[in-house]
């Protein structure tokens, strides 16, 4: 009974992983372009990138604007945003790729890929 109970607590955590995340994305500010980000890259705007809370550094994620449909694969490089119901912080290339400015409603979910 333990053995099942504790598969299913790993078939549960592999599931809810590749689930979308849905909540509000914000985009990194032009003062910050340059300082290295916590993952010792430097900031570029003109980059398709990221800052999660929680997912490894160098993970791809799709983001999809919920307002438009618009999405794009930005690669994860930072940490935050620490705003309560922000999820992803982008840079301002994914920003406009995804057709906003200020905050707007997404979805992100990892995707894998080819080695």
């Amino acid at each position: 009974m333990k053995a099942l109970i504790l598969a299913t607590a790993a078939l549960a955590a592999v599931i809810g992983s590749a689930r979308a995340e849905s909540g509000i994305a914000s985009h990194y500010s032009t003062r910050e372009l340059g300082t290295r980000t916590a993952s010792g890259r430097a900031l570029h705007d003109g980059a398709l990138t990221a800052a999660h809370k929680t997912l490894p550094f160098g993970s791809h994620v799709r983001v999809t604007n919920q307002a438009n449909g618009r999405s794009v694969v930005v690669t994860i490089t930072d940490r935050g945003p620490y705003v309560r119901g922000r999820v992803i912080d982008v840079s301002a290339a994914g920003a406009q790729a995804l057709g906003f400015s200020g905050l707007t409603r997404v979805s992100v979910e990892k995707v894998e890929t080819g080695s």
